[in-house]
């Protein structure tokens, strides 16, 4: 049986995870969320840290690297791609805004799921 990490990873390369990326970008009002290649290299990023996490890897504190799901692995490449020094500081208090608005909206994609029951 796949774990969630593995079943996160086969969804990166349909198209829904493409769409999915995007409505995130947008909703959540991230200050790249009308750039196509921003959003497409996000998704790259993600698909690397479930890679990790597949591996064992523990990408997220809190969160078993198995059960980590397609929407922490997004938070994570954006969170290790957001650096005080290496990005803009015109645009680091929106992304680190998009981040702190992503763990508020979706508190349950953030935790071990045993948390949950």
């Amino acid at each position: 049986m796949k774990s969630i990490a593995e079943k996160s990873l086969d969804l990166t390369s349909l198209f829904e995870a493409e769409v999915f990326i995007r409505l995130m970008l947008w909703r959540w009002d991230h200050p790249f969320a009308d750039d196509s290649g921003f959003a497409n290299d996000l998704l790259e990023d993600a698909a690397k840290v479930l890679r990790e996490a597949i591996e064992g890897v523990q990408v997220l504190e809190g969160m078993r690297p198995d059960e980590l799901n397609f929407v922490a692995a997004v938070w994570c490449a954006e969170h290790r791609a957001v650096e005080p020094g290496r990005d803009d500081p015109k645009t680091l208090p929106a992304r680190n805004a998009w981040l702190a608005s992503m763990r508020h909206a979706l508190p349950s994609c953030f935790c071990d799921s045993s948390d949950l029951a």
